[in-house]
């Protein structure tokens, strides 16, 4: 198996654990704020008018929630393999009083879904956390109709000289600092920054979409190339 990331899954596992109740604080920072709106444009890529959605890596389930409002009459799957994730995102998704979603347990590289299930596969800023992202990407080619969509939405490592240089300094100095004083847990976005530092770049995960089996394949960037938003189908 070629890993995508070494870091052990029980260790990665027991990061979002630890980290789950400062997750969404967490998340806004590191996003400047605009993971709401990314999330948005990426939903609006989906196309398909899906009867069945599975929302991968939901972590507290935002993007779940805004499937769910977005297609009140479609079922929306949340998974996540972070128990202490999915108890926040279970709250959140009592609160929003939505019928139509439910969250589960599960491993995203061994998907427990028959073939061909669901019309859409969404999965944000997860990709990067799994040992073996193309196993992921193979499991939601199988469990996508034909015709179905895969969106997924990710953080990468800017190559662009100036902006990087600043986007370093943020990620690698700031970040870690916030987060060891807003949620004494700096060892574990220490490993946030290094997941996307560490992963492939918005042309590489193009490559990996085809080798999956995906077709028309999109790339939407984010931010100068900060994030980026990946739409495949299925044949």
């Amino acid at each position: 198996m070629a890993l995508t990331n070494k870091v052990p899954e029980k260790d990665v596992r027991n990061t979002f654990n630890t980290i789950a109740n400062d997750y969404d604080k967490m998340n806004s920072i590191m996003s400047l704020g605009t993971h709401s709106k990314w999330r948005v444009k990426a939903t609006d890529m989906i196309s398909n008018h899906p009867k069945r959605i599975l929302d991968l890596c939901c972590g507290t389930a935002d993007w779940t929630i805004l499937l769910g409002k977005k297609f009140p009459l479609t079922r929306v799957s949340g998974m996540d393999f972070s128990q202490e994730m999915l108890k926040i995102g279970q709250s959140k998704v009592g609160q929003s009083g939505l019928a139509n979603v439910e969250l589960l347990a599960g491993d995203a590289m061994n998907l427990t879904f028959l073939d061909n299930s669901f019309d859409v596969v969404t999965i944000g800023f997860g990709l990067r956390n799994v040992p073996d992202a193309n196993a992921v990407l193979r499991e939601i080619h199988r469990v996508l109709k034909p015709g179905g969509q895969i969106v997924c939405l990710e953080a990468y490592k800017v190559e662009t000289p100036v902006i990087r240089l600043g986007w370093q300094v943020y990620f690698n100095k700031l970040m870690p600092m916030m987060g060891k004083l807003l949620a004494s847990k700096k060892d574990e976005y220490q490993y946030l920054d290094d997941s996307v530092n560490k992963f492939v770049s918005i042309s590489q995960l193009v490559e990996m979409y085809h080798q999956a089996g995906f077709e028309n394949v999109k790339v939407k960037d984010l931010m100068f190339k900060a994030a980026a938003i990946h739409f495949g189908e299925k044949k």
